[in-house]
C-alpha cells in the first residue's frame, strides 16, 4: 500500500460492488482497518458522485464521506468481457458486498450461489432494503424506511407533522450491521474454512435501531407515540432553555438528579417527595419543569455545561455542525484527517475506532471514477490470483 501502514484486516480483498450509501459506508470502514477494496462502478458512476451540492474542488462531498481507502474500476456488466473481469474479482475476493435489487446480479454469474460455487470461502453479503421475501421488489430508501419503520412517527413536535431524522441513519445502521456481519463471518471462516451469506436489511436494522421503542410494542403492546424532544422514561432528558439557548441535560438516574439540583442552587427540590425518585419525575415533569427552567435562566448553556459536567451531571448545547467538530477538538478526539498528498488531499472524518496495536489508516483518497481501473483490469486478466499484482498498483 501506499504508505506501509498495515491494520488489523491486513491482506483481506473486498470486492465491492455496492453503491450509495450503507455498503460503502461499509467497505470504507474495512478498508480504514486494512482491507484492500476494490469500488467496482457502473459506466456512470456511484450515484453519489452527483449528489450536489455540497462539492469540494468539483466533487460531491457526499461521495467523499464514505469512499476513502478505495480502487476504483469500471465495470460495465453487459459487457461480456467486463462481466468476466467483475466475475474474476469475486472469485479471488474474501469478501464481496453488494446492494443490488435481490436477485440482480444472477444474469451476470455474480450472485452468491455463483460465486460461492468457484469460491467457497467468499463471505457475501447483500444489502436490500426489505429482505429477500415478499419486499424483495420494494427498492429500499432510508426515507422510504424511516417512515415505513416507524421512526417518523416518533419524529418532531406531538401537535405538528412527522419528520425525517437529519441524516440517513438506518443506511448508516445497515452498513455498520453488514460490517460486524462480515467480520463474524471471517472468525467462522477463519475458524471453518467456510465461507458464507451475509443478509442484511434496512427495515431490520430499523426494527432494532429503535431500541426501546421496538421493545415498547414486541414486549409490552405499547405504541409509542411521538413526543418531541421529551423521553417518554426519563426526566429531565431533553432541551431546557438557558440564558442564551437551550441546553440538553440528561440526569437519568436520582444521583445524577441530586447534583444537578445541587449546581442549579436548589438542593432541597431532590428530596421533594413529588421528584424524589425517576418515575416520579416522569410523572410530574410539567411540576418540574419550571423550576429548573427558572434557575437554568441565570447563565449561559456553556457555562452551564462546564459547571453540571464537573459534577457528573451529562448535558451539552444544541451545537451546529461546526460545534460539533470544535467540541470533539476540544476533548482532543482529533476528529478530521486528511487523505492523500497535495492538491489530492481531502478532509475527512476519522474513523471512529481506535486500536492500541493496530490503528486504522487513510491510504487513500476517495477515488475519481476509474481511476485505477488500467491496473486492475490488467491484473484481474493477469491470472495472477496473488494480491502483490493488486498492491504494487498506482496508489
Amino acid at each position: 500500500m501506499a504508505d506501509g501502514v498495515r491494520g488489523p484486516l491486513d491482506g483481506l480483498l473486498v470486492a465491492d460492488f455496492s453503491r450509495i450509501l450503507a455498503g460503502p459506508y461499509a467497505t470504507m470502514l474495512l478498508a480504514d482497518l486494512g482491507a484492500d477494496v476494490v469500488k467496482v462502478e457502473g459506466p456512470a458512476g456511484d450515484d453519489t458522485r452527483t449528489w450536489t451540492p455540497p462539492v469540494r474542488d468539483g466533487v460531491s462531498t457526499y461521495y467523499l464521506g464514505v469512499n476513502r481507502g478505495k480502487r476504483s474500476v469500471v465495470l460495465d456488466f453487459r459487457d461480456p468481457r467486463d462481466a468476466r473481469l467483475a466475475r474474476e474479482l469475486a472469485r479471488r475476493a474474501d469478501v464481496v458486498i453488494e446492494n443490488f435489487k435481490p436477485g440482480g446480479l444472477a444474469r451476470y454469474g455474480l450472485d452468491h450461489a455463483s460465486v460461492s460455487t468457484v469460491n467457497p470461502g467468499v463471505v457475501y453479503a447483500s444489502i436490500s432494503g426489505f429482505g429477500t421475501g415478499p419486499g424483495r421488489d420494494v427498492p429500499g430508501y432510508d426515507l422510504m424506511v424511516q417512515a415505513i419503520s416507524g421512526l417518523m412517527s416518533l419524529t418532531g413536535d406531538p401537535e405538528g407533522p412527522a419528520y425525517r431524522a437529519g441524516i440517513s441513519v438506518f443506511d448508516v445502521m445497515a452498513g455498520n450491521h453488514a460490517a460486524i456481519g462480515i467480520l463474524a463471518a471471517l472468525r467462522h471462516r477463519d475458524a471453518t474454512g467456510n465461507g458464507q451469506l451475509v443478509e442484511v436489511n434496512l427495515l431490520s436494522s430499523a426494527l432494532t435501531g429503535l431500541v426501546n421503542h421496538s421493545s415498547a410494542y414486541a414486549a409490552g403492546g405499547t405504541v409509542p407515540y411521538r413526543m418531541g424532544n421529551a423521553h417518554p422514561s426519563v426526566f429531565p432528558y431533553e432541551p431546557l432553555p438557558t440564558a442564551d439557548r437551550d441546553l440538553i441535560v440528561t440526569a437519568a438516574n436520582d444521583g445524577q438528579f441530586r447534583r444537578l439540583c445541587e449546581v442549579l442552587g436548589i438542593p432541597g427540590t431532590a428530596d421533594d417527595p413529588r421528584f424524589r425518585h425517576n418515575a416520579d419525575r416522569t410523572e410530574r415533569r410539567e411540576e418540574l419543569r419550571p423550576i429548573l427552567v427558572e434557575r437554568l435562566r441565570t447563565r449561559g448553556a456553556l457555562e452551564w455545561f462546564d459547571l453540571l459536567v464537573a459534577a457528573g451531571v451529562p448535558c451539552g448545547p444544541i451545537n451546529t455542525i461546526d460545534g460539533g467538530f470544535a467540541m470533539a477538538e476540544r476533548f482532543g478526539l482529533d476528529p478530521v484527517v486528511e487523505v492523500g498528498e497535495g492538491e489530492r488531499a481531502v478532509p475527512t472524518t476519522r474513523h471512529p475506532i481506535r486500536f492500541s496495536r493496530t490503528p486504522a489508516a487513510y491510504r487513500l483518497p476517495p477515488p475519481a471514477l476509474d481511476e485505477h481501473g488500467e491496473d486492475v483490469r490488467k491484473w484481474l486478466e493477469s491470472g495472477e490470483d496473488v494480491r502483490a499484482g493488486l498492491e504494487n498498483g498506482d496508489a
